[in-house]
């Protein structure tokens, strides 16, 4: 006598047929987020380009002055003189380059900020569009079921 094995394969496929999907709210869920994906990777690239940049602007600035304190002097007191001019205008510079990251951070958070609550907002009406179509698939597949039996 042999026993007979039960055939799950066949099982989950019947099980998981008589719910309906929805396809085209998963493909619409993953636009979305690949669209997300693909503005927040725009804004911190540019991000990335700009304090690159900024951070080449400094330092040709800082060798710039470098090159003008390392130049001989007539006197003695000229060398000191020089080492406080660099000094002094290393500090400004230091000052506003850090404004200008400051100010490329700030726009990453804003541009990041719109573009979740953007995202959220899309996500939800995705959500929502998808809960309604299931229910109405559920409730038709419950009704035909009903009147099968």
């Amino acid at each position: 006598m042999a026993a007979k094995t039960t055939d799950f394969t066949a099982m989950m496929k019947d099980m998981m047929g008589a719910f309906p999907v929805d396809t085209k709210a998963m493909e619409d869920a993953f636009k979305t987020q690949s669209s997300l994906a693909e503005k927040l990777s725009a804004v911190s690239i540019d991000a990335a380009q700009k304090s690159t940049d900024l951070s080449a602007k400094w330092m040709q600035d800082t060798l710039v002055k470098m090159t003008d304190m390392t130049k001989a002097k007539a006197e003695p007191a000229d060398y000191a003189k020089a080492m406080t001019d660099f000094a002094s205008k290393t500090a400004e510079s230091a000052a506003e380059h850090m404004a200008a990251f400051a100010e490329i951070a700030k726009k990453v958070q804003t541009e990041t900020l719109e573009l979740m609550m953007a995202a959220g907002k899309d996500m939800t009406e995705d959500m929502t569009a998808a809960a309604k179509k299931a229910t109405a698939d559920m409730t038709a597949a419950a009704k035909k079921a009903a009147t099968v039996k």
